[in-house]
């Protein structure tokens, strides 16, 4: 499996190639950035070298189209999407990720319609230059209530609608603090193929209650109750060999970058020991 980065939990970044740069530097291969805005800011020639001169790759992307609100905003944010994908596929970026609210002040049922549509749609474009769309069940208790009315964020739940939709190149984002807060197991990730997983994201939550942690109040790596180990272990036996990309969603933490770098370099060295 292929270590990777989000910006999530590393603090002020001053640039796109100091990421990447500090990133190669604490031993990770891989970085989840815009490829878009990467591509803008550097240009293609220099932002393919950046990459290739730090042996680092980019995992993911993130969905920017507004799925959730409005059919106009959806349709607006529509129109960059293939210059999304032709960025990506430029950087030899294949996988696209959103993650799945699991309430809404929307009724839940037209909803449902409205976001099955819309994410296929998103998927048959990213599907014509072969990128994937992961989707993210997102587990916390306290967002189930958040908005009016429930929504999905169970792993059946998001298999059964990924089946729905009937778009060959939708998958999973598998997040192990969502894995957590579902009360999920090795069993759980072990009936997975390594086809519906399009993308993972590792982090840890503190000894609480699953019921009262936050979405916002994560951990590193290994410093905290989840059974990284094995969710890691897991997903090595049904074959998945893809980027493992830390997510450390949290207030401001009160380290700077570089030791936020070396903080996750530890973290990584420790769950990834011995698989």
């Amino acid at each position: 499996m292929i270590r990777g980065l989000t910006r999530a939990g590393l603090g002020k970044i001053e640039s796109d190639e100091h990421y990447i740069t500090h990133a190669a530097k604490f031993g990770f291969q891989s970085v989840d950035l815009n490829p878009l805005a990467y591509m803008h800011q550097y240009g293609r020639d220099k932002a393919i070298h950046l990459l290739e001169r730090n042996q680092m790759i980019v995992g993911s992307f993130d969905l920017e189209v507004d799925w959730r609100t409005t059919e106009e905003r959806f349709r607006e944010g529509l129109k960059s999407l293939v210059e999304m994908a032709e960025a990506a596929v430029s950087l030899q970026c294949f996988n696209c990720c959103t993650y799945i609210l699991p309430s809404t002040d929307q009724p839940s049922a037209s909803f449902m319609v409205a976001a099955t549509r819309r994410l296929k749609l998103c998927a048959d474009i990213l599907g014509a230059f072969g990128i994937r769309l992961g989707l993210e069940f997102v587990g916390s208790h306290h967002l189930r209530t958040e908005w009016a009315n429930p929504f999905i964020w169970s792993l059946d739940d998001t298999l059964a609608w990924i089946e729905t939709m009937n778009a060959r190149n939708v998958g999973l984002l598998v997040d192990s603090y969502h894995w957590h807060t579902n009360g999920l197991n090795i069993q759980d990730l072990m009936r997975l193929k390594k086809e519906q997983i399009v993308h993972v994201h590792i982090n840890d939550a503190s000894d609480s209650p699953i019921e009262t942690l936050l979405d916002n109040e994560r951990l590193y790596p290994g410093e905290g109750v989840i059974h990284l180990h094995g969710f890691l272990k897991s997903l090595k036996s049904i074959g998945y060999s893809g980027v493992v990309a830390q997510e450390v969603l949290l207030p401001t933490p009160a380290q700077d970058s570089v030791e936020l770098f070396a903080r996750s370099k530890v973290a990584f060295d420790n769950v990834f020991a011995n698989l």
